[in-house]
């Protein structure tokens, strides 16, 4: 039941800005940007398991994780100039992707482990 709860409360958030969003991208642009995934799932981990140093270690790799993540909003609005959605938010999803694993790897030399 509380799985339940958690993914029926985790949906309305997302449900909630994508409709903000229709009538104000400004609001809703404020909303997403605050790291709402990042703050319920922080929330959740802590509420199941009451470790704080499991708290500090997923607030950590998800800081660690931010750079990499930020070239979804660079690529998307570029490609959207030219291409279709549907292909701007693959390209964008895939540029991701492939500076997520540099980024890592990248990270690992440094002898950084997430």
């Amino acid at each position: 039941m509380y799985l339940i709860i958690k993914t029926i409360l985790t949906a309305l958030i997302i449900v909630a800005i994508s409709e903000i969003a229709r009538r104000s991208s400004f609001i809703a642009g404020v909303l997403a940007s605050i790291p709402l995934t990042s703050a319920l799932a922080l929330t959740w981990l802590y509420l199941d398991t009451k470790n704080v140093r499991s708290v500090v270690d997923l607030s950590n790799s998800i800081l660690l994780l931010i750079p990499p993540s930020l070239i979804f909003f660079i690529v998307l609005p570029l490609a959207l100039k030219k291409l279709d959605f549907i292909y701007s938010f693959f390209i964008s999803i895939t540029a991701t992707a492939l500076v997520y694993f540099v980024y890592i790897s990248l990270l690992s030399r440094f002898g950084i482990r997430l």
